[in-house]
């Protein structure tokens, strides 16, 4: 069980959530990091009055000095302060919940200084699966999912040989527009698609559910994570989110972990597992959860998830550009300058004009990155 941990990026979903665990289970917390909340995070600094706490920019970190003055805190900020957190002496576990690539190089750095990883940033796996898992059994340290499809796949290997697994069977929503026809999207608004009928998550997060991208990502991380080919992972539309993903076994036999859509659940067994803590979660009650159903997901209307198989058939830096782009798109369709149905359109432009390296290494990673955002934000002005 963790007993000590950083958590970068403590002011989103998933970091309120897990200090809300830490707070249960009694961990302490040496590093807080985030983008720019200060007054949430300046709460949580007062409250679990960790050692170092960062924000990104420079200003706001000077705010957060005076209001955190005599607290015995030190405040960091920009990239520096990312990687100075976790390389905290006495850490056990970095807690990996920025989202975006900026996760990718303070995860890095974190399995570099032999700390364990509760991995919630899609995009450090999405880019860099390889190197990233390669140096975490080249370090002896361990990533475990947050994700709950990601936790749920962990749990229905546990105990099983990895041989024997023919089949990773991931589920997913559907998000609010299931069922929806290309045609029918393409006034969709904002507000529109960050209506998810049953997780409550942060704003990027949310609309690639709509799109369905989440749970393309969410195919490339599992191949890094469990090491099976794509061919290998279904994508599941499972509209009742009860079921958060199986393993179907050579022997005909389907694993499922079943439980209420409570990420707490998930953030709370990375931090105890192989232990399995009391808690006072809210509990699944099947005679009260009515009929699970299942269905193919439409890969015509969400062409996102298309794109994520497509780009990791490819392989060396196309998943960057697949994610680069859709985290330049999202943004955009949230500021009101593209419409919902552009966002595959232009994450599909970039994937056709890139060259692929295939060996990538971290720098061509980022470079790669820089240039697919640019790509796409210059691709609207024209």
């Amino acid at each position: 069980m963790a007993e000590n941990i950083v958590l970068l990026g403590s002011t989103g979903s998933i970091g309120v959530q897990t200090l809300e665990v830490a707070r249960n289970l009694g961990i302490r917390v040496s590093a807080l990091t985030a983008y720019s909340n200060i007054d949430l995070l300046e709460r949580q600094a007062k409250e679990f009055r960790p050692r170092m706490v960062s924000v990104f920019d420079k200003t706001l970190a000077a705010e957060l000095k005076n209001r955190l003055a005599g607290l015995g805190t030190e405040v960091l900020s920009g990239p520096e302060g990312n990687r100075a957190a976790v390389g905290i002496d006495g850490v056990d576990t970095v807690v990996a919940a920025i989202v975006g690539i900026a996760g990718l190089i303070p995860t890095i750095e974190a399995i570099r200084n032999g700390r364990n990883v509760a991995l919630a940033n899609k995009e450090t796996l999405v880019t860099a699966g390889r190197i990233v898992m390669a140096e975490a059994e080249r370090r002896g340290v361990k990533v475990f999912p947050i994700d709950s499809e990601h936790s749920a796949i962990y749990q229905c290997l546990a105990g099983n040989r990895k041989q024997d697994a023919e089949r990773l069977l991931l589920t997913a929503s559907g998000g609010p527009f299931r069922g929806k026809k290309y045609h029918e999207l393409t006034g969709v608004t904002a507000a529109q698609a960050l209506e998810h009928p049953t997780w409550n998550m942060g704003s990027k997060i949310t609309i690639d559910s709509a799109t369905l991208m989440n749970k393309g990502l969410e195919v490339i991380e599992a191949r890094w994570l469990f090491g099976f080919t794509p061919d290998k992972i279904r994508v599941l539309v499972h509209p009742q989110s009860i079921i958060h993903s199986m393993v179907e076994y050579r022997d005909g036999s389907v694993i499922a972990q079943l439980g209420q859509p409570d990420m707490r659940i998930p953030i709370q067994l990375a931090l105890t597992w192989p232990e399995r803590r009391s808690a006072n979660f809210s509990r699944l009650d099947l005679l009260k959860c009515g009929p699970l159903t299942f269905e193919e997901p439409d890969m015509e209307t969400f062409r996102c998830l298309r794109l994520a198989y497509d780009a990791l058939e490819a392989g060396g830096t196309m998943p960057t550009v697949l994610n680069g782009a859709n985290e330049a798109a999202v943004k955009l369709f949230l500021e009101g300058r593209i419409g919902f149905c552009d966002i595959p359109r232009l994450i599909e432009e970039a994937m056709l004009t890139h060259d692929v390296n295939t060996s990538p290494e971290l720098d061509d990673i980022i470079e790669t990155d820089r240039w697919v955002k640019r790509m796409v934000g210059e691709s609207i002005c024209i």
